[in-house]
């Protein structure tokens, strides 16, 4: 599944087109490296979002291409 579309359907950002231009400005990273909205995500990657002043680091736990709200929380884990 492609970066931005994982980031929107596990609700970690809430719009995809947010999570677009935070990967087009670099400051979304797929384990360890600056990542392209394109990008494949699996699960065990690292993906890491600079909010502002704050930083959020989460693994992925399992990709579905779509999921229910109360079951979002489910597809990755804080670190």
């Amino acid at each position: 599944m492609r970066l931005d579309k994982y980031l929107k359907v596990s609700r970690i950002i809430k719009r995809r087109t947010v999570a677009n231009e935070a990967c087009d400005n670099g400051r979304v990273l797929l384990n360890g490296r600056v990542a392209r909205a394109s990008a494949e995500v699996k699960p065990g990657d690292i993906i890491e979002i600079s909010f502002g002043n704050r930083d959020t680091k989460v693994e992925v736990l399992s990709v579905e291409e779509t999921v229910r709200k109360e079951e979002a929380a489910e597809l990755f884990r804080y670190l």
